[in-house]
């Protein structure tokens, strides 16, 4: 008796939860796994021995198409050949390519470097423009080593999930932004119409029911010095000459986001007033931010005009470039500092702030760029904090100068 074909429907395929292998005939199985994967395979017997290929998963292969390949194999078993399961197609560009064109697309509408930094390290594999002596640094962790090799066409839900298990609940943050990212390249890829169907990264109706759901994060702070810690640090550091250590220099002595300091050109630097100015579009707020400049800070930018080679006060590797902000990390690195960030030296300030001096509340919140909800403080800041921010960040700076901890002046409320 011949074997029954084509038992399932399309309404089956969709609705059958129970775990194992469900029979639509002429071999072809819908295999459900315990995670609630579904999967087309294709079971043949092969020199006596039961053999199992992956035909796609339910969600990218129709049931027509699954029947379509099943039917191939089938003929390739009447030939006297084993099947090979689908086989991806070797032209088209590939994830990578189009992951690529999309980060040097979006790039110029970021802020700052540091969203391509983080775009490139973990579909691409790039780790920015070099450290401060120019050497490549390379990704500590390549995620999407596997997918960008793939045909764009042709990335599956198996694909995706071969990237994000392995971090799911070790990096969940981290595997949480790569499978958003991995699902806006596919997007682009089909706006460009270089793939069809559903997008296998996306998280709700798909994703969600083949991974765990994601435990809320809670959020540290950046790894940073004490700030008794810091004088010290400021020694060894002022001894070198790489431009990553002046800027890092820099970041510290005017409490700065790293990405703020890296992105800073002569233009915002007024040399008479001993201010920068950093623009609107520049800040994480959207608020323009005066810095007041203490006498290191504006010797060190005088210095630096002297040999400067293109709009940015901190130059990169490339002629029209800054520096990135992975070269600041290799100079901690470099110095040996463990359980530090170039971000966490805002804490060291906060700490050092609130502990030693008797500045209000308000000026130090002010130096820090933060938004004070409070109607009555925020204009208090507007009418007053700038001169009192300059007194801040010139005592932080004589701080900074003294190998033991200078001492500081404790001022009257």
């Amino acid at each position: 008796m011949a074997q029954q074909r084509n038992r399932l429907s399309a309404r089956s395929v969709a609705t059958i939860t129970k775990i194992g292998r469900h029979a639509d005939g002429g071999n072809l199985y819908l295999s459900i796994s315990p995670n609630g994967g579904r999967r087309w395979t294709f079971l043949f017997r092969w020199r006596g021995k039961t053999k199992e290929i992956g035909l796609g998963s339910a969600r990218d292969v129709m049931l027509a198409r699954a029947r379509e390949l099943a039917t191939a194999a089938r003929a390739e078993l009447a030939e006297g050949r084993q099947p090979t399961g689908i086989r991806r197609p070797t032209v088209g560009e590939t994830f990578g390519e189009v992951a690529n064109r999309l980060v040097e697309t979006m790039a110029p509408g970021w802020k700052n470097e540091k969203h391509a930094a983080q775009w490139r390290m973990t579909l691409l594999g790039e780790a920015g423009e070099g450290d401060e002596d120019g050497k490549p640094i390379k990704a500590k962790h390549d995620y999407c080593a596997s997918l960008r090799k793939v045909p764009v066409a042709e990335v599956s839900t198996a694909d995706v999930l071969a990237v994000l298990q392995p971090i799911w609940q070790t990096k969940p943050e981290t595997a949480s932004r790569i499978r958003g990212r991995i699902e806006r390249a596919l997007d682009s890829a089909k706006a460009q119409g270089l793939r069809t169907g559903e997008n296998p990264a996306r998280w709700r109706g798909h994703l969600d029911h083949l991974l765990a759901k994601r435990q809320r994060l809670t959020r540290g702070h950046h790894a940073a010095l004490p700030y008794s810690d810091v004088p010290a640090f400021m020694v060894d550091l002022r001894g070198r000459e790489a431009v990553a250590a002046r800027a890092l220099e820099f970041v510290i002595l005017t409490a700065a986001r790293t990405g703020e300091a890296l992105g800073a050109r002569w233009d915002e630097i007024d040399f008479d007033r001993a201010l920068w100015t950093v623009p609107p579009e520049r800040m994480k707020m959207g608020k323009e931010h005066r810095v007041p400049l203490s006498a290191r800070a504006l010797e060190m930018v005088r210095e630096l005009f002297e040999v400067r080679c293109n709009e940015f006060v901190f130059p990169g590797q490339s002629s029209d470039g800054g520096l990135s902000s992975m070269a600041l990390a290799a100079v901690l690195k470099r110095m040996k500092v463990k359980g530090a960030t170039p971000h966490g030296f805002r804490s060291s300030f906060r700490d050092w702030a609130g502990d030693e001096t008797a500045y209000p509340r308000e000026v130090i919140e002010a130096a820090l760029a933060h938004t004070i909800e409070n109607k009555a403080e925020a204009a208090y800041r507007r009418a007053t904090a700038l001169e009192k921010r300059r007194e801040l960040m010139a005592a932080w700076s004589s701080y900074c100068a003294e190998p033991q901890g200078g001492k500081v002046v404790q001022l009257r409320r």
